[in-house]
């Protein structure tokens, strides 16, 4: 993704952080009036946005549904011929003609069904395509806020299983919806040609089968609330402490996590096995009172062919149109499991579609005349969302171009905060941040950015090649340029000493290397893209002096007129910068070089002689 994913705790893992601020679903507003509305609103919304480009494939399959219930609704009245008119005149020949059409009604059935499952997969297939990269697209452009505000485990859940759910319901209520009332309304119109009084036993069963199903369904919709929220919740504790491991361990907290992850997963298996045990009581009572209705038909019919005033035949189809009948019924039922947890999942997918970015590209976008790696903040201000006080207040200072500026200041004292604004991944609360001469908000944040080389305070390296996770940086890097990056990282003897060179693996996250090495990698990455302006939060907290010393000495030579911007709590590696800005609860109180802010900026003289007493005294 473009964006960060840094949340407002530096140093933290930042899925877990943002899982962490996700809001907790409250039982409550699973309940709240209206809410039953706003998620059938939802599901019509997103239905009707993703399936109109599939929309042909849709009208397919009710075309054929609608031809194959048809034939269906008249094979019975075949039957009741056959037996009729065939079997009991022992007219062979009429069995034959009435067979072989029957034959012919059942193929063509046959074929119209392959059609129907082969149209109506692609419809469903193509609509969850289309979802889930209007979903992914969306969450790309989401700044830090948003992914604070969803939590990354929810946005994972609604981008595959609310997907999914979604995608059911297209798949079978693209033939359902049709299939079943045409069963019904034709089932129901043949039985009344057939025999219109032994007709009354639906009167008395289909009433009976819909209050049973309405009141079955009306405590499972809550349930498939809940199911979601807990989906997320057990993905939040499985993203986290996978995360964490090497840290639970450290500090023997495996039981205490596993706890945890009983009360997630119980939670998870409660609810599931609550709507298991209505679905489990839902299908016996349907089938209950199918057989009671078909009990009921044989008993009235068997009067009625006694008395003479019903045939054999014409029983035999009654009883196929009853469960052809009781068969949409149960269709019905399928869909009404379907149709409330698939609008639970619709109204989840809409919230990340109508989410509108806190971070928005500008609709005529400022081009700077000169990039040449200036800074200016004036005033800036920032607070997070919810935050008693703001993080920043009153930031002012600038950076010329080709120089280095470092930031130094006490934990807490807004240094990553600041390093963020310049970028684009928040946006300030007060005053401006000019890159180049034109405000950060007035530029297309692309072009904004492809002009940065970022080194994150915590480093993250792809699923990949050292190759792969360097073109990052610059796609269209050769092998002599990332080389050349890899030397100045000080990243190439290990490499070299591994025998694979840019194609050595990395695993997600790199786990597979050591906290210097993804450093090294990393600030490689933002090398070998050559941009007027260097970011490094941090950046080289985790490499040892030596390394560090002689990376600073390779980097000023390849540099060339770049600016740099550097969060570091070293002094004697900032001593040199042709600036200093020292911050203090998330205010400037010193601007200047080393010496000067020695003379002049007790908060920085402080710092300093924790780190260098002897030239701090001087």
């Amino acid at each position: 993704m473009r964006r960060s994913q840094r949340s407002p705790a530096a140093g933290s893992d930042p899925a877990a952080a943002a899982d962490a601020d996700a809001p907790t679903p409250d039982p409550a507003a699973a309940r709240r009036p209206g809410r039953a509305r706003e998620e059938r609103a939802a599901l019509g919304a997103v239905t009707r946005r993703f399936l109109v480009p599939h929309r042909w494939s849709v009208l397919v399959v009710m075309v054929l549904t609608v031809a194959s219930a048809a034939t269906a609704l008249y094979v019975p009245t075949l039957n009741a011929r056959l037996i009729d008119d065939g079997v009991a005149r022992g007219d062979t020949g009429y069995i034959l003609r009435i067979g072989g059409l029957m034959l012919l009604v059942t193929l063509a059935q046959s074929v119209a069904a392959v059609a129907i499952v082969y149209a109506g997969a692609k419809a469903a297939t193509g609509f969850g395509h289309d979802l889930r990269r209007a979903v992914y697209a969306r969450v790309n452009r989401f700044s830090d806020h948003e992914f604070a505000e969803f939590g990354t485990a929810s946005l994972i859940t609604r981008t595959t299983n609310d997907v999914q759910q979604l995608q059911m319901l297209i798949m079978i209520g693209a033939t359902v919806l049709v299939t079943a009332p045409v069963m019904a309304a034709g089932g129901v119109v043949m039985a009344l040609r057939e025999n219109a009084q032994l007709s009354l036993v639906l009167v008395v069963t289909v009433p009976l089968l819909l209050t049973v199903v309405a009141l079955i369904m009306a405590r499972m919709i809550p349930k498939y609330r809940q199911l979601q929220a807990r989906l997320d919740g057990i993905n939040r504790s499985m993203r986290e402490q996978l995360s964490g491991i090497p840290v639970i361990r450290a500090f023997v907290r495996e039981d205490h996590e596993r706890g945890r992850f009983d009360i997630a997963n119980r939670g998870l298996t409660d609810v599931a096995l609550s709507v298991g045990r209505l679905n489990a009581l839902m299908m016996p009572a349907i089938m209950l009172i199918s057989n009671l209705t078909s009990v009921a038909v044989l008993w009235f019919a068997g009067t009625l062919i006694d008395s003479g005033d019903m045939q054999v035949g014409q029983m035999t189809a009654f009883l196929a149109y009853i469960m052809q009948i009781l068969s949409s019924v149960m269709m019905v039922v399928v869909m009404a499991v379907l149709v409330p947890r698939a609008a639970v999942s619709a109204e989840r997918v809409d919230q990340v579609l109508r989410s509108r970015p806190t971070v928005r590209a500008p609709r005529r976008p400022v081009v700077p005349p000169l990039v040449m790696g200036s800074v200016d903040l004036r005033g800036v201000g920032f607070g997070y969302p919810g935050a008693r006080s703001p993080v920043l207040t009153g930031v002012t200072f600038s950076v010329e171009p080709g120089t280095t500026t470092a930031i130094v200041g006490g934990t807490g004292a807004g240094k990553t905060t600041l390093l963020s604004l310049i970028p684009r991944l928040y946006d300030v609360g007060s005053g401006s941040v000019r890159v180049d001469g034109v405000d950060v908000r007035d530029q297309d944040l692309d072009a904004l950015c492809s002009g940065m080389g970022l080194v994150p305070q915590r480093t993250y390296l792809f699923a990949g090649t050292v190759a792969s996770n360097l073109a990052f940086g610059n796609p269209g890097a050769t092998e002599e340029q990332m080389w050349e990056a890899l030397r100045v990282a000080q990243a190439e003897e290990f490499l070299t000493r591994a025998g694979t060179g840019l194609a050595t693996k990395i695993a997600q996250g790199g786990t597979n290397l050591s906290g210097g090495q993804r450093q090294r990698l990393a600030i490689a990455r933002a090398l070998v893209r050559r941009p007027s302006l260097y970011l490094f939060d941090d950046a080289f907290s985790a490499l040892d002096a030596g390394t560090e010393a002689a990376l600073h000495a390779a980097f000023d030579g390849y540099r060339g007129q770049s600016s740099v911007i550097t969060v570091s709590q070293r002094i004697s590696r900032i001593s040199g910068a042709d600036q200093i800005v020292v911050l203090e609860s998330g205010r400037v109180v010193g601007v200047g070089t080393h010496h000067r802010l020695l003379d002049e900026c007790e908060t920085y003289r402080q710092i300093a002689q924790s780190q260098q007493p002897l030239e701090a005294s001087r």
